[in-house]
């Protein structure tokens, strides 16, 4: 009986290990875990980095890149912390935003260009205007700007009411921080009282739900829904639409660079993600997803 009871027990304990050794192949099958990229920021960027996100996955399916929104503001808060590894931004990090970094983890942030984006003007498709100045639009959006009504722009709207709604972006937005620098100028704040959304599709959503509405975003967030004006410089010279063409030969006048930031110079997997943004298939999604290449070196 003993005998037999030994037996069993050399038995189990065998079938035991062979469960064991089966449990730790399958693991082994299944590979190691993967590498997580936590990239955040810039909402103007949120769908082209999420479209180098998903196409990335098939170049290297050992590395996940994590995208989320939020503005460049909350991904240089967050870089600076020291919490992801990519910050997204539609604008430079400020020279006291670096010294806040560096005090943070030691480090500088390390600056990538990654494409460009013509900060287009939206209006209503139903708005009979088609271009405007860089004047005007001072004029409309400016802390003490005289542009209320659209009949001073010499148009009248659908829907029955001149008055302008301003529409544009809270105060984290990197695209928020270019407007106000570019069209408003140094020590110019906005007026009060315009809407202003979270997201750069809800500016676009916005403006084609209210015949009035005048905005801006993100040239990538175009919809048959709204009318992109053309821009000029100045009154008198020539009005251009934001293009592929008009941005790299610089006659838009409210283009812009896009970047990507990491907490000193990257390696490893961050590094090989960020020279693939940058290579002929990275740079072929930024023109896919409505922005605007890095031109080819001699261009």
């Amino acid at each position: 009986m003993m005998q037999r009871s030994n037996t069993l027990l050399r038995a189990g304990t065998t079938g035991l290990l062979a469960l064991a050794l089966l449990a730790s192949a399958c693991s082994r099958a299944k590979g190691p875990d993967k590498t997580v990229i936590q990239d955040t920021g810039s909402d103007t960027m949120v769908n082209l980095a999420q479209a180098w996100a998903e196409e990335y996955a098939a170049v290297d399916p050992a590395v996940s890149v994590e995208v989320s929104g939020g503005g460049s503001g909350t991904g240089i808060a967050a870089l600076s912390s020291g919490t992801v590894d990519i910050a997204n931004c539609s604008r430079r990090f400020e020279p006291q935003e670096i010294e806040q970094a560096r005090k943070n983890t030691g480090k500088a942030p390390h600056e990538f260009r990654v494409g460009f984006d013509a900060l287009a003007v939206y209006v209503n498709k139903k708005n009979p205007l088609n271009e405007i100045t860089i004047d005007q639009l001072a004029g409309i959006y400016a802390e003490g700007g005289q542009l209320t009504k659209w009949s001073q722009l010499g148009v009248k709207p659908p829907g029955g009411s001149d008055e302008i709604v301003c529409v544009g972006r809270q105060s984290n937005s990197g695209t928020y921080f270019y407007f106000r620098e570019a069209i408003l100028g140094k020590g110019r704040d906005f007026k009060l009282g315009s809407r202003d959304m979270q997201g750069s599709k809800d500016v676009v959503e916005l403006v084609a739900n209210t015949p009035s509405a005048i905005g801006y975003s993100g040239m990538g967030y175009n919809t048959p829904a709204v009318k992109q004006l053309r821009v000029s410089k100045a009154a008198g010279q020539p009005a251009y639409p934001p293009t592929v063409e008009t941005t790299l030969n610089h006659t838009y006048p409210i283009a812009r660079p896009l970047f990507m930031y990491t907490l000193g110079e990257p390696g490893g997997a961050v590094r090989k993600y960020l020279d693939w943004v940058n290579s002929d298939a990275g740079q072929k999604i930024v023109l896919q997803s409505g922005y605007v290449p890095l031109p080819k070196p001699g261009n």
